[in-house]
């Protein structure tokens, strides 16, 4: 029997946030509020079961296992075509969009703060494939982590890019 990609790493239940957050954020959000539906969902479906576990001197522990069934059904979403390209919503595009409202001042202090938090982003990034690359590398789905991560990286170094040339041509129209 193996374990569902959520409990892979053998996390406690409340840890699962964070190990996603971690690893699938750069590409697929989930709030506290879904994990527990989802994987209420799973079982009663018969996607995955679980087992709890007792633990001397802590809370009991909750493994969850993906089902044949589970598995079955996984490969068969895999299979399926991509329908569509996601939608960004981004809200410095959006106050950008209505710039011209606004002082530059403003405009460029978004730009700057939001510079800073991609690169806080692509370091965190870059964490993770250092990771991955030194401690999981054996792993059986470290090509695949990578491959999701890189793609992490190179949107936020796109993304980084961007915001020097949109700062540079925001200050040559001030100039002009």
């Amino acid at each position: 029997m193996q374990y569902l990609v959520l409990s892979q790493l053998d996390v406690k239940l409340p840890s699962i946030k964070q190990m996603i957050d971690g690893s699938l954020n750069h590409f697929w959000k989930i709030s506290y509020g879904q994990i527990y539906p989802t994987l209420k969902l799973l079982v009663d479906k018969g996607y995955a079961s679980f087992q709890a576990k007792t633990q001397e001197g802590k809370p009991d522990k909750i493994e969850y296992y993906i089902t044949p069934e589970g598995e079955r059904t996984l490969k068969l979403w895999l299979q399926q075509p991509i329908q569509q390209l996601p939608t960004e919503k981004n809200e410095l595009l959006l106050k950008l969009f209505f710039s011209r409202h606004q002082d530059l001042p403003t405009t460029l202090h978004h730009l700057d703060t939001y510079y800073e938090k991609l690169i806080s982003r692509h370091r965190t990034y870059q964490g993770v494939k250092e990771m991955i690359t030194t401690c999981l590398i054996d792993q059986e789905d470290a090509p695949f982590w990578i491959i999701t991560i890189d793609y992490g990286l190179r949107v936020s170094q796109a993304a980084i890019d961007w915001c020097k040339d949109t700062k540079k041509s925001l200050l040559k129209q001030k100039e002009d």
